[in-house]
């Protein structure tokens, strides 16, 4: 045993640095949190996946996006758009956050995360201390931005979705009702 170990000492070390990577290192990154995630969403586990997204953070940013769109260069209503976002974001995040809980739970073919996009996602992830981005476009050429960020407490988490304008369209084509925009 003793000369085996010898004679392939590089080859056991690399395994042993690739276990220790694995174990100590992989859990703790958004690539991780990202796997996860699409792994909770193929088992239909609706709690689990909500778990690595904010919502609040990400209905807040949407808001502060689609006030910045809308009220271009009128002040009042950019500042009266963000204290209506900042007054009823966590009522939006809980409303976001059951909704998304039900369609991964009902397998949702809109919410499932193609192992493509899932792959090229983190190809491209680009992380900078504790936050990360990715930018794709999926099968329908919409272009996405997701940011992530971490926390002590809960690792990894999606805290914002850039362009998220083209999700509420598509809901309100969905379901038929106009969505009211800040």
């Amino acid at each position: 045993m003793i000369r085996f170990a010898l004679r392939h000492f590089t080859a056991i070390l690399v395994v042993v640095a690739i276990a220790v990577w694995a174990l100590v290192y992989l859990p703790n990154t958004p690539s991780w949190a990202v796997l996860r995630l699409k792994q909770a969403i193929d088992a239909r586990d609706g709690e689990a996946a909500s778990r690595f997204v904010d919502f609040e953070s990400v209905v807040k940013h949407a808001g502060y996006e689609m006030v910045q769109q809308k009220g271009g260069d009128n002040p009042i209503g950019t500042m009266v758009g963000k204290a209506a976002i900042d007054l009823f974001s966590k009522p939006m995040a809980q409303m976001a956050q059951a909704w998304a809980v039900k369609e991964v739970n009902d397998g949702n073919k809109d919410v499932q995360m193609p192992n493509a996009a899932v792959a090229g996602s983190l190809i491209v992830l680009h992380r900078s201390g504790d936050t990360a981005y990715t930018d794709f476009r999926d099968r329908k050429g919409q272009e996405w931005e997701i940011h992530l960020a971490r926390t002590d407490e809960a690792g990894w988490r999606v805290t914002e979705i850039k362009n998220v304008e083209q999700l509420l369209e598509k809901l309100k084509n969905e379901e038929g009702k106009p969505l009211a925009t800040p």
